[in-house]
C-alpha cells in the first residue's frame, strides 16, 4: 500500500483528503502540527507528498526545499494560490506537480497516479480487493469471507459470474461512494460486457443473494434515485 503524506493546515481539507486517499487504496498520513515535518517525513518515508503553500509559521516553498535535501519522494503542491509565478517557483524548488484549489477529485487522483507512475513509484496492480470483511479475487472470480465458530475459523466462498464480478469490483473500488446505475453499466461496457438496465437489476439481485449466503445480506445498499453504495 503506497504511503502519502498530507501537509495541509485546514482540518476539513486534511480530513477530506485522508478519507479520499484511504478509499482509493492509499495509506495517508496527515500530521496536525507543522514544527517537525521534515523529521516526520523521513521517519514515515512516504511514496508521495501533498503540500500546501500557506502553512502556519512557514510556507510550503521553504518546506519543499528542506524536504528535497532528505527525501526523494515526489511532491505535488495543492494550494489556493493560482499565480503562475508561484507555480514556477514551486516546480523550481523540486515540486513535481502543481494543483490549485478548489480541485476536481478525479483530476487530483489522476495526477497523483501520473506522478507516481512517472517517478517509478506506481504500485503493481493487485488482483485482490478487500472491504468490510469481504475479499474479492479478481483473477479467480471468487468472493470470500471468514466465519468464526467455537471450533475454528472457516473461509466461505462464492463463485461469481463475469457480470457479478465486474459489478462487485466496481462497487468495492469505490467503497463508501454512491455509484450510479449508469456508471455501473458504463464500467461493464468498458470491459466488453454489454447489458441494459434490466439486466443490471437481475445481476445485482443475484449478487446480493450470493453475498447473503456468505453472511452479508445488506452489503450492497440501494440509494433510491441515485444508485448503489457499499
Amino acid at each position: 500500500m503506497q504511503k502519502i503524506l498530507i501537509i495541509e493546515d485546514d482540518p476539513a481539507i486534511r480530513d477530506e483528503l485522508s478519507l479520499l486517499l484511504k478509499n482509493e487504496g492509499y495509506s495517508p498520513f496527515a500530521p496536525a502540527g507543522f514544527t517537525n515535518i521534515p523529521s516526520q517525513a523521513a521517519q514515515y518515508a512516504p511514496d508521495l507528498i501533498l503540500l500546501d503553500i500557506n502553512l502556519p509559521g512557514r510556507d510550503g516553498f521553504s518546506l519543499c526545499a528542506e524536504l528535497r535535501k532528505i527525501i526523494q519522494a515526489p511532491i505535488i503542491f495543492v494550494t489556493s494560490r493560482d499565480s503562475g509565478l508561484d507555480e514556477v517557483r514551486a516546480l523550481s524548488l523540486g515540486g513535481d506537480d502543481y494543483i490549485t484549489k478548489p480541485y476536481s477529485v478525479p483530476v487530483l487522483l489522476a495526477r497523483i497516479k501520473a506522478v507516481l507512475r512517472r517517478t517509478g513509484k506506481a504500485a503493481a496492480p493487485s488482483d485482490i480487493l478487500e472491504y468490510g470483511g469481504l475479499r474479492l479475487n479478481l483473477t479467480k472470480g471468487i468472493v470470500s469471507a471468514e466465519t468464526e465458530s467455537e471450533a475454528a475459523t472457516k473461509t466461505e466462498t462464492a463463485i461469481l459470474t463475469r457480470n457479478e464480478l465486474q459489478i462487485l469490483a466496481c462497487l468495492m473500488s469505490h467503497a463508501g461512494e454512491i455509484v450510479s446505475r449508469a456508471d455501473l453499466i458504463e464500467a461493464l461496457w468498458d470491459n466488453q460486457i454489454y447489458i441494459d438496465d434490466n439486466t443490471l437489476s437481475v445481476n445485482v439481485t443475484r449478487l446480493r443473494g450470493k453475498l447473503a449466503q456468505l453472511g452479508f445480506p445488506d452489503f450492497i445498499k440501494t440509494r433510491r434515485g441515485m444508485g448503489y453504495q457499499l
